[in-house]
């Protein structure tokens, strides 16, 4: 599985579903953004800084996790402690499923290297600062409970139902989910409902 999936998943298991299941993309403001963010941490290569050297577009993996992706940067410090950051385009917030993204990139390469890595960092381009973030046990239980789930979904090919939050209408796939219409409580899907009732 693609480690971004992971990310998909917290935010929203539809989502999740809809680009696993059915491969569906889009693109909107935000996700075309979230591509000019990214542009120089996808180069890879590697430059010092500082006395911190920086990896940019690491590929990870893990078969215990079956996960694989790329560290947007890692970090590799004077003392040898390494850091992986994600690069996201809005400002300062703390989002749990990017958290959870960052903590199994980090799972990655703790399996990868043999090593254990305590924390990473979340850069926020449109505020340029950073957050740092600890793995915390209780964020490593999370990225396993959340890869099970989201293990559980795809073997099940089914999408779930939508359900609308305000989150909805910032998501790339918000005219193709329909998450106002297609919800289990919306207008619609009562009738629906009611057609094929005997």
């Amino acid at each position: 599985m693609p480690l971004s999936l992971l990310n998909d998943f917290l935010y929203c298991p539809r989502r999740a579903a809809l680009k696993a299941i059915e491969g569906i993309r889009s693109e909107n403001k935000h996700t075309v953004l979230g591509d000019i963010v990214h542009e120089h941490a996808d180069l890879p290569g590697y430059q010092v800084a500082k006395g911190v050297t920086l990896l940019r577009a690491l590929p990870v993996w893990s078969e215990r996790l079956g996960l694989s992706g790329k560290c947007d940067v890692v970090e590799r410090h004077a003392d040898g402690a390494l850091a992986p950051v994600e690069y996201k385009k809005g400002k300062r917030r703390a989002f749990e499923n990017d958290d959870a993204q960052l903590c199994a990139q980090a799972l990655c390469l703790e399996e990868m290297l043999g090593r254990r890595i305590d924390r990473g960092a979340v850069f926020h381009a449109a505020s340029k600062r950073r957050r740092e973030v600890e793995f915390t046990p209780e964020l490593r239980a999370l990225v396993e409970r959340s890869l099970a789930d989201l293990r559980g979904l795809l073997d099940s090919q089914h999408v779930p139902p939508a359900v609308f939050k305000p989150a909805c209408e910032e998501c790339s796939l918000f005219e193709i989910c329909l998450p106002k219409a297609a919800s289990e409580d919306s207008r619609a899907e009562r009738l629906s409902r009611q057609l094929f009732q005997t």
